[in-house]
């Protein structure tokens, strides 16, 4: 039987990320499909991973506590009913081999020691190299981000015989959007529709859409897909408004 994990993937955490991480780093994992988090208190990491079995978690080494105490702190989640399931692994910009030896063959974290002085490049390379090995991606093809509960994430659209249709976004993923218009114009299935505007929590983005049709449930929801040729400076703005919108769920997460 398959498990949720295994088509939706895997939920993953950087626990007290470096600056490099959580400003640049994230951004290319969830570009790449990964859903990725930062936390910044290591007791309510220890609550998420029960909450979520089967995490995978990056822990910071040089920050939050003390080595020998992280080195206790992993060993209590690989010795915990409720959090062994999850995979660790650990970063740090510490290079003694004894220390990397240690967490990698006596206490055994499955993801690996990231040396984050190869710098940014080589560092995100090892990383995906070890999210792929565990699988941590799923069936997924696309992280998807509710929007539901935001006021700022809206579209607009102008159509050629001059009606502007407005909507309230529901959900975003890097391939594309469902929007609520109350009242929105004949278009066939796939029409494209130009120049459409997102206001994403103030940040305008414009591109095309190609209109996909309506939730069969509700005849005010409609799918648009985003024109894979948007300009890549745009499709940055999605995805760290993806970043945004799932952290936000994290951080409200009430554990």
């Amino acid at each position: 039987m398959e498990q949720p994990s295994d088509i939706l993937g895997k939920k993953i955490f950087f626990l007290y990320p470096h600056s490099v991480i959580h400003d640049e780093m994230l951004d290319i994992l969830i570009m790449n499909g990964y859903e990725s988090y930062s936390i910044r208190d290591h007791r309510k990491a220890l609550r998420l991973l029960e909450h979520f079995p089967g995490s995978i978690m990056f822990i910071n080494i040089d920050e939050g506590l003390e080595e020998r105490e992280w080195e206790e702190y992993i060993q209590n989640i690989q010795r915990n009913p409720k959090t062994k399931d999850s995979r660790l692994g650990i970063l740090s910009y510490n290079t003694d081999k004894g220390l990397m030896q240690k967490y990698l063959m006596e206490i055994g974290v499955q993801c690996g020691y990231i040396h984050l002085k190869l710098g940014l490049q080589a560092s995100t390379k090892i990383m995906l190299d070890a999210l792929r090995a565990n699988e941590a991606k799923g069936r997924r093809k696309f992280i998807r981000a509710s929007c539901v509960d935001d006021a700022t994430a809206t579209m607009n659209y102008k159509s050629p015989d001059g009606i502007t249709y407005y909507g309230k976004l529901l959900d975003i993923s890097s391939s594309g959007i469902a929007a609520k218009i109350e009242k929105f114009g004949d278009f066939p299935p796939n029409s494209r529709l130009r120049e459409v505007q997102l206001k994403l929590r103030g940040t305008l983005v414009l591109t095309d859409v190609i209109l996909m049709g309506n939730r069969r449930e509700d005849k005010t929801e409609w799918i648009f897909l985003f024109d894979p040729k948007m300009a890549q400076n745009h499709k940055l703005v999605i995805h760290r408004f993806i970043k945004q919108n799932l952290q936000k769920y994290i951080d409200q997460l009430d554990i």
